[in-house]
């Protein structure tokens, strides 16, 4: 069925959002398994012309899908709103129908956003994708993201699966989430699991107050304050969130400081000042802007 409502859907998948994976792409369709009423379905998408064209007719899926690519923000007057102000005037142009890509499942977001810092978006996606197929629920070639207590037993590294299992050769020990390639995020993504099994529930963010839902996220170790934005942004649709690193310093700064060098934790606070309910999408677009428009290589 046809969902009227605007979005470049290959932009919006492939833009590094940090909920997710990118979705399997097969024939233009795209693929991924999404919880519905607490059962795995497959959700395939395509463009069709500026909308959706969605697999399924089922109200509660129709629902799902609207709030994974917020199908309800309305683009076009968001581009009122960058068209009124001259630093952000154009940027919709190059990055039409562009949307927040939200995470079905939070906890997927929290080890997303964990696993992306100092990373690059193709390991870090390729990780994720790893730890879903290894330990999510799989409906046809499509997986689920395992729920926190079921990370939470999933074996650090080769030698706590070694000691802990019956493998008599450790060369033999891959069933563990270093063996993804996560590097040293692993016991940040244990601990994570740990909390929001045994101490936080992580439905309760959503309707916290941003202040506190971020207080809440920094508690999770390997959560600095941009991940802990990605996390509130694209986990928990906290849109006055804006993730800020080095390269929306540059931006920011060429943009409204004329290049002086100001630190990353000022431009965060300006971009929640200055764009407020906006300042999710500003970010979103700002960054994709400067990566289109060339601007980004001007700035290196």
């Amino acid at each position: 069925m046809i969902i009227k409502s605007p979005i470049n859907l290959d932009l919006t998948i492939s833009s590094g959002q940090t909920s997710q994976p990118p979705w399997i792409c097969s024939d233009n369709t795209y693929s991924s398994a999404v919880s519905v009423d607490g059962k795995p379905a497959i959700f395939k998408v395509r463009q069709s012309g500026d909308y959706l064209d969605f697999n399924l007719e089922d109200e509660n899926a129709i629902s799902r899908l609207k709030y994974i690519f917020d199908l309800d923000f309305d683009l076009d007057k968001f581009y009122r709103y960058l068209d009124s102000h001259a630093e952000l005037e154009g940027m919709s142009k190059f990055c039409r129908g562009l949307r927040l890509f939200l995470a079905p499942d939070p906890f997927e977001c929290v080890i997303s956003s964990i696993c992306s810092a100092n990373n690059s978006i193709k390991r870090w996606t390729k990780s994720v994708s790893q730890i879903k197929e290894r330990w999510g629920n799989g409906v046809g070639d499509c997986y689920t993201f395992p729920q926190s207590n079921d990370l939470l037993k999933v074996y650090l590294d080769e030698e706590e699966e070694f000691n802990l299992s019956d493998i008599s050769d450790i060369s033999r020990c891959t069933n563990n989430l270093k063996n993804c390639g996560v590097g040293y995020r692993a016991p940040y993504m244990r601990k994570a699991s740990e909390l929001f099994s045994l101490e936080m529930d992580l439905s309760e963010i959503f309707s916290m107050s941003y202040e506190e839902a971020f207080e809440t996220v920094l508690k999770v170790p390997g959560v600095g304050p941009k991940v802990a934005d990605c996390i509130l942004l694209y986990g928990f649709n906290f849109k006055e969130a804006f993730p800020s690193d080095v390269w929306i310093k540059r931006i920011v700064s060429h943009l409204y400081f004329d290049g002086k060098d100001i630190s990353v934790a000022k431009v965060r606070e300006f971009g929640m000042e200055e764009f407020g309910e906006n300042a999710g999408y500003v970010q979103l677009y700002m960054f994709h802007y400067a990566r289109m428009s060339g601007l980004m290589q001007k700035l290196k």
